[in-house]
């Protein structure tokens, strides 16, 4: 048997992961695992001043996908099940990248990324959504979370650019990992069933072309 799909669906605040990540879960009968978002305790303070609580917030997201993906190889993959998530790991880079201003703290935290994700399992396909600015603010203001109302949009265009040049640096460094781009502004996977059925025929293509199981998240 080759090797168990592991697929991650992820882009910028907004652009839709989950519905997606649901939807492949729906069609493949895959795993689902969401991140882990209201929960975190500093959020509300940290799109208030980014820089005061911009620490404390990517240390709580970092630990808890980091006992996420512990649990996932353990109850899933290594079970051989396949798992659809709406986040992979490497977002804790691009965010921490853009909120901690300190660069000692960032050190301190890309450390600890090193040590927690070394041995964690990454996905063997990505599938990367991005989106233009305008819709990405009526997507966000359409789902209606209170935090997420304080976003300020100079951030999230600033983030939408990161994942760009991140995904761009993360092909070149894994070539071996397949990376499925769509286009937000063109695509609607919610509304339009032809789109969804779109990304999925893409999806399943490349599952059948083969996937890779790989360790470690960097």
């Amino acid at each position: 048997m080759g090797p168990i799909p592991f697929i991650t669906v992820e882009g910028p605040i907004g652009v839709g992961k989950t519905s997606l990540a649901k939807a492949i879960s729906e069609h493949f009968q895959f795993h689902l695992l969401r991140e882990i978002v209201d929960e975190n305790p500093f959020l509300d303070k940290f799109y208030d001043d980014i820089e005061e609580w911009s620490f404390q917030t990517e240390m709580f997201f970092l630990c808890n996908r980091y006992k996420q993906l512990e649990d996932i190889e353990k109850h899933y993959l290594s079970q051989e099940k396949s798992v659809v998530a709406d986040y992979h790991i490497l977002k804790n880079i691009v965010f921490a990248k853009r909120t901690l201003k300190d660069a000692q703290q960032f050190d301190k935290y890309l450390k600890i990324y090193d040590i927690l994700t070394a041995d964690m399992p990454r996905p063997n396909v990505i599938i990367y959504l991005n989106a233009g600015l305008d819709t990405l603010l009526s997507r966000i203001e359409k789902r209606g979370r209170d935090f997420e109302k304080k976003i300020s949009p100079l951030y999230l265009k600033q983030l939408s650019l990161d994942y760009d040049e991140y995904m761009e640096a993360f092909e070149e460094k894994h070539p071996d990992i397949p990376v499925l781009r769509f286009n937000g502004d063109e695509i609607d996977f919610v509304q339009r069933q032809d789109d969804l059925e779109l990304i999925l025929k893409q999806l399943e293509t490349t599952l059948k072309e083969g996937v890779h199981h790989h360790e470690s998240s960097n």
